[in-house]
């Protein structure tokens, strides 16, 4: 690979400053083009700026011990200083509460597992845990709603779960529908945490080929990629089995989970809150 000195790499982005106007911009029509490219603005001391794609840059995943600790500071206030905060969690069925379809045990669930284990946390704290989820929705109808549905609630912390119901949807149409809502919801300024698929029992969940294994991949790359949060329920439930369970024990139903599943969730989610 040649290498540039410092004047020279100087004289490169000068020139391409220059140009840029000159350049005709991508369409807004090439939705997948702008979701896979996210651009970072590099500011020289002399004024310019120049385009960079995020892929090309260090990638690194959030860290538990920092990622949320804003939040933490917000739900550690008292009254009179405290204020609402508001958790969103957007998906399909698992979050919505399905147990054995058609039942909704939604205190049994995930999110209000959360909730609860947030209110032990922060005891003086006022937390809404939303659930803007639908049964049987996938990523792509989850991002068309997502201005509508989501931001309104103004969140304080973004939770997306649509690994499972993505697997007939295809890798592709599914990463540009992740990127659009974690894009989103970071230009909002809110934190994310993106969720790998609960089991299946009709998946071979030791096959790194399997459709939910991939979209899992496809989950951690992103929240990789992105910097954002990680609550991997898909190695949360191979681990419990690893150690001797089953993956039986922990659904109520063909691909919902049992309020045991559901633990398993809410503590990959709450480790991302420090004490």
């Amino acid at each position: 690979m040649r290498r540039f000195g410092l004047t020279t790499t100087l004289f490169i982005l000068l020139a391409w400053a220059c140009a840029a106007p000159f350049f005709t911009a991508p369409s807004r029509n090439d939705a997948a083009q702008q979701n896979r490219t996210s651009e970072i603005r590099l500011v020289s001391s002399i004024g310019l700026s120049v385009q960079v794609d995020r892929r090309a840059m260090p990638q690194e995943p959030a860290d538990p011990a920092t990622y949320l600790k804003p939040l933490a500071v917000e739900l550690n206030k008292t009254w009179p200083k405290n204020r609402t905060i508001n958790i969103v969690v957007h998906g399909h069925s698992v979050p919505a509460g399905y147990f054995k379809t058609p039942r909704v045990d939604t205190f049994n669930s995930y999110p209000h597992l959360v909730h609860v284990g947030m209110n032990k946390r922060y005891p003086n704290a006022v937390i809404n845990v939303i659930t803007t989820a639908i049964g049987g929705e996938a990523s792509p109808a989850g991002a068309k709603r997502f201005e509508q549905d989501v931001l309104p609630h103004r969140p304080d912390l973004l939770l997306i779960d649509y690994g499972l119901n993505d697997r007939g949807q295809g890798l592709e149409r599914a990463e540009v529908a992740w990127r659009q809502m974690i894009e989103a919801a970071l230009e909002k300024q809110v934190p994310v945490i993106l969720l790998t698929p609960t089991a299946a029992l009709k998946a071979t969940m030791d096959d790194p080929q399997d459709p939910l294994n991939k979209h899992a991949e496809l989950i951690r790359s992103l929240a990789k990629e992105y910097g954002v949060g990680l609550a991997d329920s898909t190695a949360a439930f191979k681990q419990a089995v690893a150690a001797g369970a089953s993956y039986k024990d922990f659904m109520s139903h063909p691909v919902h989970p049992n309020r045991q599943g559901h633990e398993l969730v809410a503590a990959q989610i709450l480790r991302w809150f420090p004490e």
